[in-house]
């Protein structure tokens, strides 16, 4: 019998859930939840751009979704700006015995040592209450920093740092939010956004280092170490979502990284662009707009480049869909894994079994 699955939000992340939900046999859709009245009462199909109709109709009723008694949710509303509401939202799944599989907060993909050991047990306790599990992932933080990396390291002898790059032109990326508010693109370079007030960087992506220092072992120095470069635009130019003014900041590069005695041994760097050309010196992909990187120095030292892009050629559309299908095609590990906080190192081989026929 296929696994109740309601589908939580139609943003970009979303739409693509629920394609892909439609497309796994094991997987039922039976609920949407919209926080758009205007969306209420409109079909799934429609909302995510399939050019057909599925049968379910979006609701903003959140009892109502609870009570069609679905296995899973698979939760993709934007968190980074509700970050500890979207974390009540997360716990009042768990306690009413719902599993979940979500794209954020971000800081639950491996909370221990990022968030406080009361509220990490908080929510530990909410999914053994309920009998529930939450897996929270995606491409970054996820699969690109969190399996792929600790994959490579089985081929190691020694280990002498592993590092996780994502490099990308976000110019086609349209979340204005994300790109003016945390990202500071556009901004004046004398004020500081907020993903680089002090600690919002290693709460964003700590997890990462965190989860790659404990699938080796490592018991990491604290805190983790932050470092960031800003450059400004040459001139005037437009993104998908926004305006970024000459000699405003229009190129990020940031790392965090975990050390051991002092040593870096563990390293979520971060490369992003708005245009093409900037920042010449900063890594580049070697084809496309963007790739997610990972280096593995040691014996051997290896480095692997994941380049993605749409049917469309957008690697910025196919992040989407990547973040999406690491979500559904891992509801039936999640569904079946012991109720609590579920992460990576806790998870069978998940596959896209299903998807290829």
């Amino acid at each position: 019998m296929a696994l109740r699955v309601v589908e939580w939000s139609t943003g970009t992340v979303g739409r693509h859930a629920i394609a892909g939900i439609d497309a796994r046999p094991e997987l039922e859709l039976v609920g949407v939840w919209v926080s758009n009245p205007d969306k209420a009462g409109r079909d799934a199909g429609q909302l995510a751009g399939l050019g057909r109709e599925l049968g379910v109709r979006a609701t903003t009723d959140r009892d109502a979704l609870l009570a069609l008694k679905p296995d899973c949710i698979v939760h993709t509303a934007m968190t980074d700006d509700r970050i500890f509401d979207a974390v009540e939202d997360l716990i009042f799944f768990l306690e009413h015995g719902v599993n979940v599989v979500s794209s954020g907060p971000v800081i639950l993909q491996y909370p221990r040592g990022v968030l406080p050991d009361d509220v990490v047990e908080r929510i530990r306790s909410a999914g053994v209450r309920g009998g529930a599990s939450l897996h929270v992932n995606g491409i970054d933080p996820g699969f690109a920093n969190d399996v792929l990396p600790l994959a490579m390291t089985s081929l190691s002898q020694r280990i002498n740092q592993v590092r996780c790059v994502e490099i990308a032109d976000y110019s086609t990326y349209d979340q204005a939010m994300t790109m003016t508010e945390l990202f500071g693109f556009g901004g004046a370079l004398d004020q500081t956004p907020f993903l680089l007030q002090p600690g919002v960087l290693s709460l964003g992506w700590g997890s990462v280092v965190r989860q790659i220092a404990a699938g080796l072992g490592l018991t990491l120095d604290e805190p983790l170490v932050e470092r960031h470069e800003r450059l400004p635009a040459e001139e005037d130019f437009d993104t998908v979502c926004c305006h970024i003014a000459e000699g405003t900041a229009a190129a990020l590069r940031f790392e965090v990284i975990g050390t051991v005695g002092g040593e870096e041994k563990v390293v979520l760097e971060h490369v992003t662009r708005t245009a093409p050309g900037q920042a010449p010196d900063w890594p580049r992909p070697t084809r496309g707009d963007g790739c997610y990187r990972v280096e593995v120095t040691g014996q051997p030292s290896m480095t692997v480049d994941l380049h993605h892009h749409g049917e469309h050629g957008d690697h910025n559309d196919s992040g989407m869909i990547m973040t999406a299908m690491r979500l559904v095609n891992a509801v039936e590990a999640v569904v079946a894994a012991e109720p609590g906080i579920v992460t990576a190192l806790d998870l069978p081989p998940v596959t896209g079994r299903g998807l290829a026929g």
